[in-house]
């Protein structure tokens, strides 16, 4: 029988919801999650709101433990969880809080085609992108980094790719942080997660992983998306990748480390997925190096991922990829934790936020957010699934002063991966998805049954209740027309 959350939830407004602190002893804050009514009702039928009960628990937490409405069951936190930690009051830093797939991210092209010329030759394009981009479980690409180089890129993020001609300053500059973490240390990196990663830059991967063709079809803020160079029947292309074996072999090691960190400093914890290490220890630094690292290298993976996406519109259209107008409008990443800046109970104070399945949504003025942007707000690029819609949103004001600048990041899950697959026998889902006019590329059947409408939330839904609880706004909606995936 499946289990369901039977604690309290409390409607604190229209689109967010109270577990509050007394709900289990050694919480140290309440929970909150931004949820539509509708929403709450499937949110309740699995334990994630008992994992964002379970956050409230760790040291050094501020506020509360959040999560966005995208939240499904995931290890240690929730996907779709935010929690900010104080080092100055013996705050933590946990790996489940980030998750196995670190910098986890997605990025947005632009490209100055539109749909009438793209659709006649859009199965050839899908068919183009899925032989030249490599995709799949363990798949090697066209880019080897030896050791050396592996650690040069990892400290330096996408600004070594810049000195090595696979990147432009504005491609930087549009990257969340600008492509790198200064506190990534490679040394801090073992040995297996550098062989791990050393033909695996500039690969898709495979599970929810994705290339995507898209066409706007739906401009709903047309002064933020002018700024942003966006408008209706533009063709787009969105990308979605991490930092592959690297990154989980990372987390890997970090756990048994931090496991044993969480006895030693006498941390009492509900589950032992949320192994954890004060920040300021050997063992919380040490993680934090690395997990810095990998998180680089996942800046790169989608750089160059991008770089040879590029490359494959040139050939393609017989044009410079400066001559297809193919920006990038901005890159974001999901599962992270970095030190930010925010007002906790009138008090600025530096903190370590974790966003695990969650976007950084920065607001108009925010001196992190790129210049180009300043006037309107960090874009945030929402995926839904492969045959509905994506979104583009942009951060407020509202986003500070609730959830430490945060926003949901897809549409979350509502089958697991076999769940998934079970539902889809006897299914073509290709064929289905070229009924809705998606042109999809897989590795196999069982990539796309994973991966299926079905599978996900309706991130319209999920959209309009970061929209409504005040945290991010609205500028355009984006429909898949060819998919690629592993």
């Amino acid at each position: 029988m499946k289990e369901v959350f039977k604690g309290p939830l409390e409607r604190v407004t229209d689109y967010c919801w109270r577990i509050p602190k007394s709900y289990k002893p050694g919480m140290r804050v309440d929970g909150l999650i931004y949820a539509s009514s509708k929403q709450i009702r499937t949110i309740r039928e699995d334990l994630a709101p008992e994992q964002v009960a379970n956050v409230a628990f760790l040291p050094g937490i501020q506020y509360a433990s959040i999560a966005m409405p995208d939240i499904h069951w995931g290890y240690g936190f929730s996907i779709g969880g935010v929690c900010a930690t104080d080092p100055e009051e013996d705050g933590v830093i946990c790996p489940g809080g980030i998750g196995y797939d670190i910098n986890c991210g997605v990025r947005l092209v632009a490209t100055n085609l539109h749909l009438e010329e793209v659709r006649p030759v859009l199965r050839q394009l899908v068919e183009e992108l899925f032989k030249e981009i490599p995709t799949g479980v363990g798949r090697s690409g066209r880019y080897y980094f030896d050791k050396k180089e592996l650690r040069h890129l990892m400290r330096d993020g996408v600004s070594y790719l810049f000195k090595k001609g696979l990147a432009t300053q504005q491609d930087i500059d549009h990257t969340e942080e600008n492509g790198k973490l200064v506190s990534a240390d490679p040394d801090a990196v073992s040995d297996r997660a550098l062989e791990r990663g050393a033909e695996q830059c500039g690969t898709l991967g495979s599970g929810n992983h994705f290339l995507e063709v898209q066409v706007v079809d739906e401009v709903v803020d047309e002064a933020v998306a002018l700024v942003m160079g966006i408008e209706v029947g533009q063709v787009v292309v969105m990308i979605h990748s991490g930092s592959r074996g690297l990154g989980y072999q990372v987390c890997e090691d970090a756990l048994k480390s931090l496991r044993k960190a969480t006895e030693k400093y006498s941390i009492q914890l509900p589950d032992k997925q949320l192994a954890c290490a004060p920040i300021k220890s050997s063992e919380g630094q040490q993680y934090l190096a690395a997990m810095s690292a990998a998180a680089n290298f996942a800046w790169c993976n989608r750089q160059l991922l991008m770089w040879q996406t590029r490359e494959v519109f040139e050939r393609f259209f017989g044009r410079s990829w400066q001559q297809l107008g193919m920006r990038l409008v901005y890159d974001v990443a999901h599962n992270i934790a970095k030190f930010e800046q925010h007002s906790v109970n009138n008090t600025v104070k530096t903190v370590c936020v974790h966003r695990k399945g969650a976007t950084r949504a920065f607001p108009a003025g925010h001196a992190d957010v790129p210049s180009s942007y300043r006037s309107i707000g960090q874009p945030v690029i929402i995926p839904g699934d492969m045959g509905r819609s994506s979104w583009l949103l942009v951060g407020t004001e509202g986003s500070l002063q609730k959830t430490f600048g945060t926003t949901c990041h897809g549409a979350g899950r509502v089958l697991s991966r076999s769940a998934a697959v079970k539902q889809a026998e006897g299914h073509h889902i290709s064929k289905e998805l070229e009924d809705r006019g998606v042109i999809a590329r897989a590795r196999s059947w069982k990539g796309l049954a994973e991966e299926m409408p079905a599978a996900y939330k309706d991130v319209d839904e999920v959209v309009d209740v970061v929209e409504r609880a005040g945290i991010t706004r609205k500028v355009a909606r984006m429909r898949p027309i060819g998919v690629i995936k592993g």
